[in-house]
């Protein structure tokens, strides 16, 4: 039964941790196809929107699939989530690419500061998270021994 305490919080730290590993690589992809200079025309293909949530609050995330041609000729179809409403099929947007992933790719404008915030303000969240559920095992460890002390 004591495993419990222990079991679940390090899982749930193992899913922020992945969260946050995430959120690192897709701010690293984002940053660097604005600083590539790489940016080419793209169509918007389709748009479509994903819920997720419980009964009391739901939240929805638009996709877009855009495609694109790289200076080398190749054709690159990439998807992206929380893009502009205002985007819709057959509309052509500037993307930004690295040339060694354009799959990887971005119609987000550049915008380093807001990119920063979002991505520091998850990441505080995150850690704060982990070292909730790190605080809770040092207590309930502290409430099993202290327990533990005073069995005959």
């Amino acid at each position: 039964m004591e495993a419990l305490f222990y079991v679940v919080p390090l899982l749930m730290i193992g899913a922020a941790v992945f969260m946050l590993t995430r959120v690192l690589r897709r701010a690293r992809e984002v940053r660097g196809a604005w600083g590539s200079g790489l940016t080419a025309e793209a169509r918007c293909l389709r748009t479509y929107t994903t819920a997720g949530g419980g009964e009391s609050m739901v939240s929805t995330t638009l996709h877009h699939v855009y495609e694109f041609t790289t200076r080398d000729g190749r054709s690159v179809r990439f998807e992206e989530s929380n893009g502009p409403a205002t985007v819709v099929e057959g509309d052509i947007v500037t993307v930004h690419y690295v040339a060694e992933r354009p799959e990887r790719a971005t119609a987000h404008a550049p915008a380093h500061g807001k990119l920063a915030a979002e991505s520091g303000c998850l990441l505080a969240f995150l850690g704060v998270f982990i070292t909730g559920c790190v605080i809770f095992m040092v207590v309930v460890h502290a409430s099993f021994s202290a327990v533990d002390g005073f069995l005959p």
